[in-house]
């Protein structure tokens, strides 16, 4: 009985489930829940950019090989824009297949205002901005920001730079190495809070927009995560047979790390423990180093299909018939707009709304009907992109000869 009540997956549980009974009996704790939910990340983003700088550094320099680089980053990036258009492709079939759009209630769009800010963002966001942005004019105001795609494209630099240096360099790397095994001692520390951040966060979500504002849109929420289920057991599966692994043995090996981005609604939350967890399943610290980090910017195979999804169901509810070459450069803007989905403040919102704004068809004040729903499946996008990132670095790792199964399977964390 000890064992299990000091188990952090079933405390999570734990917390996530007293989360829902405290959210639903005492609301007034809603406010006090946010806060505590919004510390809990702070507790996580605060190692978020010294472990991504430290774990891409020592990938690059851990490589002997700087052609090796080039090529794991290649095929990295081929991987995610097949994958992540496999999403896009699927998230736009099982929409167009149920239309939870149809016989919407339209009165319920009843605080259009807080659209006006989305659009004015989005209104502002220009996408060769997104790609320039990726260079910082200061790298200490990037690390200050948390900018992680400036810190990811300076520890590429950093780290190219320090393997020339070869023997040289040894003194710096063992630095680091040692520097690195402090934060993810600190992350083991935090981790054990995580039934607290867990509860909270679910305490808020239930709070505040309760459980009967599910049921107006229970058919759109019903398919978004119909089609996260047969992304991950279809779609990923396919690719772990393909590369002789097994994606049940996969999803148990992180199921500490499922159950906090469920609790938190966030995928960064994972962040630090993924890289943890591919280097005990086998992947090579250099691979893992350079995949995850990438993928947490340019894989996001979960809010792909949310975004593909949302602009049909819209497109559903005004009444818009899109006929297959508008399907088809929906896609296509697509494939762009959500790759600035992490970058972006205000995630996949401002995404969603430029995305609307670039198609002209759809009316933008349409966007009121998601936002008191959208948390509600803000946890199964965190989910499947942790997991997609994690399959794709199995398969980078496996595809380079940088893959050995641990001699226990599936250590314990």
């Amino acid at each position: 009985m000890k064992k299990l009540l000091t188990n952090l997956n079933f405390q999570v549980i734990v917390g996530i489930l007293l989360g829902v009974l405290v959210g639903y009996y005492f609301k007034s704790f809603g406010p006090t829940a946010l806060i505590i939910s919004r510390k809990f990340i702070d507790l996580i983003t605060m190692l978020i950019v010294p472990i991504i700088f430290l774990t891409i550094v020592l990938g690059i320099a851990g490589m002997n090989d700087l052609k090796k680089v080039g090529r794991v980053g290649g095929k990295a990036l081929l991987y995610f824009e097949i994958v992540s258009t496999c999403a896009l492709i699927i998230g736009i079939i099982v929409a167009n297949l149920i239309r939870p759009g149809d016989n919407f209630p339209t009165h319920i769009v009843t605080d259009p205002s807080k659209v006006a800010s989305y659009q004015k963002a989005a209104a502002e966001m220009h996408w060769i901005d997104f790609i320039t942005h990726i260079i910082p004019s200061n790298i200490f105001d990037a690390f200050t920001k948390g900018d992680i795609l400036q810190v990811l494209f300076f520890a590429i630099l950093f780290g190219f730079g320090l393997s020339f240096m070869g023997e040289e360099g040894k003194q710096l790397t063992d630095f680091f190495e040692k520097l690195s095994k402090v934060f993810f001692n600190i992350m083991r520390m935090v981790m054990r809070v995580a039934p607290i951040g867990a509860f909270a966060g679910m305490a808020y979500t239930i709070s505040t927009y309760g459980v009967k504002t599910l049921k107006p849109l229970a058919a759109l929420m019903g398919s978004v995560y119909l089609t996260m289920f047969l992304f991950i057991f279809v779609v990923l599966n396919i690719i772990c047979y393909l590369y002789k692994f097994s994606l049940w043995k996969y999803l148990v090996f992180i199921k500490e790390e499922v159950l906090i981005v469920l609790g938190t609604s966030s995928s960064e939350t994972a962040l630090p423990g993924m890289i943890d967890k591919m280097e005990k399943f086998g992947c090579s610290k250099s691979v893992v180093g350079l995949v995850i980090p990438t993928g947490y910017s340019f894989n996001l195979d979960g809010t792909t299909i949310y975004l593909s999804m949302a602009v049909i169901f819209l497109a559903q509810v005004f009444k818009v018939p899109l006929t297959l070459e508008q399907q088809i450069m929906l896609i296509g803007i697509l494939m762009i707009t959500s790759k600035g989905a992490a970058a972006v403040t205000g995630g996949g919102f401002i995404v969603l709304t430029s995305t609307l704004t670039a198609l002209k068809i759809i009316p933008i004040e349409g966007l009121a009907i998601l936002i008191g729903v959208d948390r509600f499946m803000s946890e199964a996008r965190a989910i499947t992109n942790m997991i997609g990132n994690g399959i794709a670095t199995i398969v980078i790792a496996k595809s380079e000869g940088e893959y050995q199964a641990p001699a226990v399977p599936y250590p314990p964390r």
